[in-house]
């Protein structure tokens, strides 16, 4: 099971599923709201730790993921291994420069065309597998692996043109 040591991140994760359940199932008996509760905290915990790896991922450095042009099927991303126990920047400076660099990225992702933007969301922030994504976007694999490829490509040129190395 998932650990979160801030204790500050972990009322915040308990508080959004409580407000969850109030907001989506006020209409539900008062005997069904311990199960469905358990369910919503487990959830947002996991997407809690999904975005920690994603924004991990990112925040590294980029170079060793677009170093080379080879093969347009290859996913580049799937070679990243992250821990599960990232640590977050603990000094302010740090901290900011990770802010200033998610911005960045965020930023560069919404400027994807639609089709890449959604295949790279679906697989790298939805953690959706090839297939999944394929089905939720109505496409072939093979036009989920292109998008996400272009996508990371042209994404590695827009943070190189914001300064940040790769």
């Amino acid at each position: 099971m998932f650990s979160i040591r801030d204790e500050h991140l972990a009322l915040d994760i308990v508080q959004e599923a409580m407000l969850k359940l109030s907001e989506k199932y006020a209409d539900r008996p008062a005997t069904e709201y311990p199960m469905l509760f358990q369910r919503i905290l487990q959830n947002a915990i996991r997407d809690f730790f999904r975005r920690q790896k994603v924004r991990s991922a990112w925040v590294t450095p980029l170079g060793s993921l677009f170093g080379s042009d080879s093969d347009e099927d290859s996913d580049p991303l799937e070679a990243i291994e992250v821990e599960n126990d990232s640590k977050v920047a603990t000094r302010p400076a740090d901290q900011l420069e990770q802010k200033q660099v998610l911005d960045i990225i965020e930023k560069s992702i919404e400027t994807l065309p639609l089709r890449q933007r959604q295949a790279f969301m679906l697989r790298y922030w939805e953690e959706l597998d090839v297939a999944e994504a394929a089905k939720v976007m109505g496409c072939s694999e093979g036009s989920v692996k292109t998008h996400c490829s272009r996508a990371t490509h042209a994404l590695a040129i827009l943070l190189k043109k914001q300064g940040i190395a790769l």
